[in-house]
């Protein structure tokens, strides 16, 4: 079903987010910030985070079993789904994904190419149940490595093969964890170390504030209604926009309307220029006022500026 940009909502919108970063520099504890957040640990390394910050969590040893327990019935004490990692979750998914098809893999145990694209689309239709289905915010967790790129340093995922790719493209926000000094920070911009991913004006370099004893864990909760907020106010901003358009519309089919022949068409035609347009009025009522005096058979003197 076709529909219009004026029909958009303010609903509030989950989001999919994906964070890297060395390992040991907090990405866990970063991730389960997020709000009422359930720890996909599939990384085996709830032991590594602060108690104070542990999450609720589940230790997946296959695919199938992160498939049995993200279902609706086990997750409504929930609102954030942390995948910690996204290069163990994609290991999980490399088995899993032969047993589904043979072709799927190598005579080692290892993916064909086909395999490659078969996990990239099963770790994207994932997101995508998670987000669409399972209506959660969802936070994938990846380590990064270095690459050099002639004489500079770039950071990437740790990923195999072609996934590296596919695992960017379900996310709303994504970026790299880095220290500077004793600050950590998380990057939403795109710059000469790495590739990343803002928007609804969350991007650039963002301090992660140093968590000290009995600070709440918040920082995902306190984004993501940020992001909320800018979804919110982009609504408000484009609903007055549409009335004016739905206005200018109506007011310009009015005047449309009223031209019979070449005297109402001049008398008109000043009125359709006074109209004040807003998005795509002005383009569609022209076309239509076209229209009109075509049907009529009028044309445009123009050294009288009048039709005739």
């Amino acid at each position: 079903m076709i529909r219009q940009p004026s029909e958009t909502t303010a609903k509030v919108k989950k989001i999919r987010m994906l964070i890297a970063g060395y390992p040991g520099i907090g990405k866990s504890t970063l991730g389960l910030s997020a709000p009422r957040a359930l720890h996909i640990d599939i990384d085996h390394g709830i032991d590594r985070i602060e108690p104070m910050y542990r999450r609720p969590y589940i230790q997946p040893q296959s695919y199938d079993e992160v498939l049995n327990d993200l279902i609706p019935e086990n997750l409504t004490d929930f609102d954030s789904l942390v995948f910690d990692t996204g290069g163990k979750l994609i290991d999980l998914m490399k088995p899993w994904a032969i047993k589904q098809d043979p072709k799927n893999g190598k005579r080692d145990g290892s993916l064909s190419l086909q395999g490659y694209g078969f996990v990239g689309r099963e770790f994207t239709r994932l997101m995508d149940y998670c987000f669409y289905q399972l209506d959660k915010h969802v936070v994938v967790l990846f380590h990064a490595v270095e690459d050099k790129d002639g004489d500079a340093t770039r950071l990437r995922l740790m990923v195999e093969g072609g996934t590296k790719n596919s695992v960017w493209l379900p996310m709303d926000l994504g970026g790299f964890m880095e220290m500077f000094g004793n600050d950590r920070t998380l990057g939403l911009s795109n710059c000469e170390r790495y590739y990343a991913k803002g928007t609804r004006g969350i991007n650039g370099v963002l301090k992660i504030p140093a968590l000290q004893p009995g600070d709440p864990n918040t920082f995902l909760t306190r984004l993501f209604e940020q992001y909320q907020k800018k979804n919110e106010a982009d609504a408000a901003a484009f609903a007055e926009m549409n009335e004016a358009y739905e206005n200018a519309m109506k007011r310009g089919q009015e005047i449309i309307a009223a031209v019979k022949d070449a005297d109402s068409a001049n008398i008109n035609m000043s009125l359709f220029k006074d109209i004040h347009h807003a998005l795509t009025s002005e383009r569609e009522l022209k076309v239509a006022w076209n229209r009109r005096v075509k049907e009529l058979g009028l044309t445009y003197d123009a050294e009288t500026h009048a039709y005739k």
